[in-house]
């Protein structure tokens, strides 16, 4: 297996787990005795924190794949 199958199975991995997580912070919150109000309210709060993350995570990969191409060009 090569490296870059290596990454592409990582990636795949920790998708399948963000995934997971989301669906069960959904049904946590959806069977929680609250009012529907309430609910909406967490509901894009969570979006809201999990989105402001992940835009987060995309930008640090960009930049390691950056630092990584520069340092290839470099041959260090």
């Amino acid at each position: 297996m090569s490296n870059n199958d290596d990454s592409n199975a990582m990636l795949y991995m920790l998708a399948g787990v963000g995934i997971g997580a989301i669906i069960g912070a959904a049904a946590g919150l959806l069977f929680a005795p609250k009012a529907g109000s309430e609910l909406r309210a967490d509901i894009g709060g969570k979006f809201s924190e999990l989105k402001g993350k992940t835009e987060e995570w995309v930008n640090e990969q960009r930049a390691k794949r950056a630092v990584k191409g520069a340092a290839e060009e470099l041959g260090v």
